[in-house]
């Protein structure tokens, strides 16, 4: 009869929890969810940090979804369907409150929506290292995006590469590519401010596009079709020109003439969907996903959270955060 009482006390414990709805264009709030209590293989998840995907919730936010694109851009722990209501997110860090005596107690990295406590499976949550702090490893998924991308480039040892954008994804692909031995990195983006974060990861930094030179391998990650012009002039002789944005319902205008053709240019498309196919037969995503956790160890990264919000004011702040005028690189939303 106690035993009974005492798992009778924690379903009850545990029957609730607030997620974030996007429910109308630039429109959200926090809803009352049922938890469950977890069962065999499952684990219940106390949220400690998430973190906001500018560029893809910006799109969802705005409910630029359209048809063709919207079974690509569902999240994998999504409810609901586009264009609203959705339930929508995917960079979240929480504490494993009941589960398996391994997990219990670490915290875990889980593409689930912002949601303050949730059930899901063991084998969908990644450990977060013990050298990364729970804050800093919601940037896991961008570094993901980061490393495919720079799988995708080919770059290697010695190259000379150019970053147009220096946003989240940018900063991080960056970071990752300044560590090549040799390497000669330039991150390009209109705000000066982002040039003391592209500095201390190794790399040069300008304003202005001229001023990079010419490059092996160019990534564009700025979103515009300006951004996307300025990238191509910074290739070189058969450079290789890897498209990162996410351009969502946008209309993209491109100039392929000029030294397009003439410099014999490689221009690619990178998502972190899929694996790059030469390394598709031996990475698994949860390898690549705890490779990109690994790779946040380094307390340099935090200067790219610019802004902590609490998930409690989270609805009323996304206008800011998600409008045509951000301003910072990462947001992370608190909930304790």
């Amino acid at each position: 009869m106690e035993a009974q009482s005492a798992a009778k006390r924690l379903a009850q414990a545990h029957s609730s929890a607030r997620a974030l709805w996007y429910e109308a264009p630039r429109h959200a709030r926090l809803r009352q969810e049922v938890v469950r209590v977890p069962a065999a293989g499952e684990l219940l998840v106390q949220t400690r940090w998430s973190a906001l995907s500018r560029g893809t919730e910006r799109l969802v936010f705005a409910g630029l979804t359209d048809p063709a694109h919207r079974e690509r851009m569902r999240a994998p722990m999504q409810d609901g369907d586009f264009p609203f209501p959705v339930k929508y997110g995917y960079c979240t860090v929480g504490q494993v409150l009941e589960g398996p005596a391994d997990l219990l107690g670490r915290d875990v990295f889980v593409l689930h929506p912002h949601q303050d406590r949730f059930v899901v499976a063991a084998d969908d949550v990644t450990p977060v290292p013990d050298g990364v702090p729970a804050r800093r490893a919601t940037l896991a998924a961008s570094m993901e995006t980061a490393l495919n991308a720079v799988w995708d480039s080919g770059a290697g040892a010695g190259d000379r590469i150019v970053v147009v954008g220096a946003g989240l994804i940018g900063l991080l692909i960056t970071f990752i590519a300044a560590g090549l031995p040799g390497a000669e990195v330039t991150a390009v983006d209109p705000d000066p401010s982002r040039g003391a974060l592209a500095t201390a990861f190794g790399a040069r930094f300008t304003v202005r596009t001229e001023a990079a030179g010419t490059a092996d391998v160019v990534f564009h990650t700025s979103a515009s079709s300006a951004g996307l012009s300025d990238a191509l002039a910074c290739c070189g002789m058969e450079a290789s020109l890897v498209e990162v944005s996410w351009y969502g319902d946008k209309a993209v205008t491109v100039c392929l003439g000029g030294g397009f053709h003439a410099k014999r240019l490689r221009l690619m498309s990178s998502q972190v969907g899929a694996i790059p196919p030469l390394r598709a037969a031996r990475w698994t995503h949860q390898r690549r996903l705890a490779k990109a956790l690994d790779l946040l160890a380094d307390p340099r990264l935090d200067a790219l959270i610019t802004e902590e919000v609490a998930f409690a004011d989270l609805p009323g702040a996304l206008q800011r955060i998600l409008g045509d005028d951000p301003t910072g690189v990462a947001t992370v939303v608190r909930y304790s």
